[in-house]
Order: C-alpha cells, then structure tokens, then sequence
C-alpha cells in the first residue's frame, strides 16, 4: 500500500522539529558556552569530542533495544515519542546552566548534559530514521520519503539558523544568555509538538520480524554490510566539513567581518543561505533526477560545494563593503549540502535491503543507529577543530566584536573555515567513488530478489 498524504507530511513535520533540535545543539552550543559563558574553547572542545567517544558504545546498545522491542505500537514509535520528550528537557537545561556555576562547576555541568542530550538523541532519532525502510517498499517510494524527510529536516535546520540570533535577542532584551534559555525552551516544545503528531500518524508496514541480535552480532552484520559502512564513512567526511564552517560563521561575522551591524550581516547571511538549502531539496533535487542518476547529483553537489568553498576562501581576501558578495559562495555550499543531506539518507536505506539481501537479516536499527552516530561524531569533531582554531586564533568573548582581530589570527579563521572542508569534501568523494555499488539498477534488483526471499519463506 502506497504512502497516504497524512503519513508523508506527519512524518515530514517530525523531521522539521527533530533538525530544529539538532541544529541548535550543532551550531551554537560552542558559541553559548565559549564566547557566553566564558568556558575555554579547548575544554568545549573536548567535551564535544568526548561525548561522541561515549555515543560509539551508546549509540549501538540504542540500536539493539531498539530491534528488540515488540509492543502493540510496534518497535519504533515508543522510542521517538519517550526519546523526544527526554531530549526536549535535557535541551532546556543545556541552555540554561545555573548562574551560580563557574569554572570547573560549569566545565562539569556542560559535559554531563551535553552527553546526557547524545543519548536522549540518540533514543529518538535511530527509531525515525529507521521506520523509512520500515514503512516503504523501496526504491522511488523510499527515495521520494528520504527527499520529503530530509527536505523537511532542511527546513528545521534552515529556521534555526536564520532565526536563532534575533529571537535570542529579542527574548533576552539584549542578554544573550536569557535569550538562550527562553529560545531553547520555544524549540523543545515544538520538538514534542511535532513528534506527537508523527507518532500519531506512522504505521509500520514492511519490517520483518528476526529474532532480536546481540551487540557482537548486529557489528558484525554491519561491517559485513560494506556498502553501509562506505555511506557512514562519507557521511562523517561531510558532515565535518560543513560543521566547521557552520560552528565558525558566527566568528567569522562577529570578529572578522567586524563593525556594530555584525548581527544584522550575520543574519541576513544565513536568511539567504537558509532559503537556498530549502529550495535545492525542494526543487533543484527533482529538477536534477530528471536528466541524471542519483549518483551523479551526489557528484554534482560534491562539486559545487568544493567551488563554494575556494570562492568563499578568495572573497574572503578582498575589501568587501557589504555581505552581498558572500551570497556566491553561500549559495554553492548551502545548496550541495542540502541535496547532500537529502542523498546520504537514500543510500543508507537502500544498504537496508543490501545486507538483508547478504547477511539474511534486516538490520534497520543498527544501520540507521550508525547514521546518528556518524553524525554525532562529525558535529564532535568539527567542533573541536572549531575550538582549537579559536584558541590558536586567540578570538574570545573578551574579544571586540566591533574591532577586527589580528591580520595573522584572520587568516588562521578563514583557512580553517575553507581549506579544511575543502579537503574533507575531496577525500569524501574520491572514497565514496571507489567503494559505493549501489546504483539505482542494482538497488531495484536487490529489492525484488529480497521480496522472492520473503515469499519463499
């Protein structure tokens, strides 16, 4: 049975709600505690990373619970509504660290919440990415729900980074540390909001019941499913190469690009930016499918993103006199990395039926778990890279934001912004060449040799 209007924008919505969360965390967490709060930015930094350290052993033990589980609201949704209500109080708290704190108490405070939000995360967001293999039949069905999910999600990420700074400003009054609390609670009550409706909405249809696997068993099933591990390797790549810039653009704005109407260049930035990832999920990404392969999209954006970045890189050493000039670059990398986002999720579903086909089981949850994971880990360390950069770069809140900072610090900003994801872009996708099979063919052959397995049952 196809999907139903009412499952497709239910499931989307959730997808809005779940990025809008992410997206917080992902970009501004450093700035709160760092440039906020005054916590070193090397100790952000490892505190970042650590919490992902901690999310390879998490993150797994999430994705078993998550097979074993049999209720009458089946195996998924129990987890993302428990998972969503969890996160939204944990995100609440890691915006608003009690003022009494300072030193090694904030230090602390920040790592135990901010590894506490990982695996409240982590509960909620493996069970929805992985109800798209659980409810699709695959190939253009689960194609055409990865694009709507991934468009919606665009959406949630696009809103929190056009909106964040003006309502953290006008919610505070000018305190920046109010306004975090206040907006951080806004956005978790939406997350609920638009979870409760997908929980709502969604029925599993296409999940085959296995016998639950141990921890041994579903990471040995993974690595045996390469082509899941080259779209998980690909992903980190990515992911830490957009973070890093996405961690230092408010950096770049407030401390570089410089003068009293930073927040205004800043925002109108990432309102441009915003519109263009939305609109090339929403329309360049179908426009593309017509004349080429997902395949060749995936290399497409791989290199309008590498032209986005060396473009950033020489405007960035020129006078600029306004923010107009930036919107080049900004529409290069903000579009590739919204028909990216749209693509990976794809190609992980489609290593579904690809290692059920080859390690006869289904192993949805591990999979998708590795995707949260993967994710997790490029956000972690994109922001420690972030973090050293502004340390060797000496740009802190005792930094004037309406002074430029010094020549050489300026230049360690922008190569750190442009170079680093330059190359991890290159290194992406020359691996993702070599190793990835999967073409659309192939993955439609997979998926009827797996039904004729089913029927012979």
């Amino acid at each position: 049975m196809k999907l139903t209007w009412k499952e497709k924008v239910s499931y989307g919505l959730g997808a809005v709600g779940k990025d809008m969360v992410y997206m917080l965390s992902a970009s501004y967490v450093l700035y709160y505690y760092q440039d906020i709060l005054g916590v070193s930015a090397i100790a952000m930094g490892m505190i970042l990373m650590a919490a992902r350290v901690f999310d390879a052993f998490n993150d797994p033990v999430m994705g078993v619970l998550v097979a074993k589980t049999r209720t009458r609201f089946g195996k998924f949704r129990p987890w993302l509504l428990i998972g969503t209500l969890l996160n939204s109080v944990v995100l609440y708290l890691l915006f608003t660290a009690p003022p009494a704190l300072d030193g090694n108490g904030l230090v602390v405070y920040a790592a135990v919440i901010y590894i506490l939000w990982g695996v409240t995360y982590t509960m909620m967001d493996i069970p929805y990415w992985s109800m798209i293999p659980a409810f699709t039949q695959g190939g253009r069905e689960r194609e055409n729900l990865s694009t709507l999910a991934r468009s919606c999600a665009g959406v949630g990420s696009a809103v929190i980074t056009v909106i964040t700074m003006l309502c953290v400003n006008w919610l505070g009054q000018g305190n920046e540390r109010v306004g975090f609390q206040f907006f951080s609670l806004i956005i978790a009550i939406l997350f609920s909001v638009f979870i409760l409706i997908t929980c709502l909405a969604i029925r599993e249809k296409s999940t085959v019941d296995v016998e639950a696997p141990s921890v041994g068993q579903m990471f040995k099933a993974l690595v045996q499913n390469d082509q899941a591990m080259t779209v998980v390797i690909a992903i980190v790549l990515i992911n830490s190469s957009i973070y890093i810039t996405s961690n230092l653009v408010i950096y770049y704005f407030k401390y570089d690009f410089g003068g009293m109407d930073w927040l205004s260049s800043y925002t109108l930035f990432n309102v441009f930016g915003g519109a263009v990832q939305i609109l090339s999920m929403m329309l360049l990404f179908p426009l593309l499918r017509r004349f080429m392969s997902s395949i060749k999209v995936f290399y497409v954006s791989f290199g309008m993103a590498i032209a986005g970045y060396a473009t950033l890189l020489c405007l960035m050493f020129i006078n600029l006199q306004g923010v107009y000039m930036l919107f080049i670059p900004a529409f290069f990398i903000f579009a590739a990395n919204g028909i990216l986002n749209v693509l990976t999720t794809v190609f992980l579903a489609n290593t579904v039926d690809y290692g059920e086909l080859k390690n006869d089981r289904r192993d949805e949850s591990m999979i998708f778990s590795m995707q949260t994971f993967v994710v997790k880990l490029a956000s972690g360390a994109a922001a420690l890279v972030a973090s050293l950069a502004l340390s060797l770069c000496n740009i802190s809140r005792d930094t004037e934001s309406d002074v430029p900072v010094a020549g050489g610090n300026v230049v360690g900003l922008r190569m750190t912004m442009t170079l680093i994801p330059i190359v991890g872009l290159l290194v992406a996708v020359f691996y993702f060449h070599k190793k990835y099979l999967l073409s659309e063919q192939k993955v439609e052959e997979i998926a009827a040799q797996v039904r004729e397995r089913r029927e012979r049952q």
